[in-house]
C-alpha cells in the first residue's frame, strides 16, 4: 500500500468551488453551491464559503461560513473555538458539541481537488454533509 503524501497548511490556499450535499434522517434533502478561499491571515488561512443553500421545499437563500486554519491543520470556528484538527494524509477527525459528535473523514486522494464528509448524529440531529472542492485558481 502506497504512503498517503501529507498536505501542509499553505498548499490549501487559493479558490476552490464548492458543491455540497445534505441528506437528513428526517427533514428534506438540501445543497449548497459556491466558492470557498483559503487566504493568508497572520500565521494561518481564513477559510470563508459563500454561495446558495437550497432546501428541497423551500426558496433558496444566501449562506455563507468562516474558520481559521492554523498551523498543524487545526481549524477554528471564527470566534476563536478550537473546531478539529485535519489530518493531513486524509481520514477522520471528530468534534464534540454537546450533546452532538461531528465525525469528518477528509478525502486527499485527487489533490488538488478534494472531499470532505461529516457525519452529524445527536438526540435531535442525524444528518451527513459530503463537501466537494474543485481547485479553481
Amino acid at each position: 500500500m502506497a504512503d498517503r503524501p501529507e498536505r501542509g497548511l499553505a498548499e490549501f490556499e487559493g479558490k476552490y468551488r464548492l458543491v455540497r450535499q445534505i441528506t437528513h434522517a428526517d427533514a428534506p434533502p438540501a445543497s449548497f453551491t459556491g466558492t470557498a478561499v483559503w487566504a493568508p491571515r497572520g500565521a494561518g488561512l481564513s477559510y470563508h464559503e459563500a454561495g446558495l443553500l437550497t432546501i428541497r421545499g423551500h426558496q433558496p437563500m444566501a449562506s455563507e461560513r468562516t474558520y481559521f486554519w492554523a498551523p498543524g491543520l487545526r481549524v477554528y470556528f471564527d470566534d476563536g473555538r478550537f473546531f478539529h484538527q485535519v489530518p493531513a494524509s486524509g481520514g477522520t477527525a471528530s468534534h464534540w458539541c454537546d450533546p452532538d459528535r461531528y465525525t469528518a473523514t477528509y478525502h486527499f486522494d485527487g489533490w488538488p481537488d478534494f472531499q470532505v464528509e461529516w457525519r452529524v448524529t445527536g438526540p435531535a440531529k442525524d444528518y451527513r454533509m459530503r463537501s466537494r472542492y474543485t481547485r479553481t485558481d
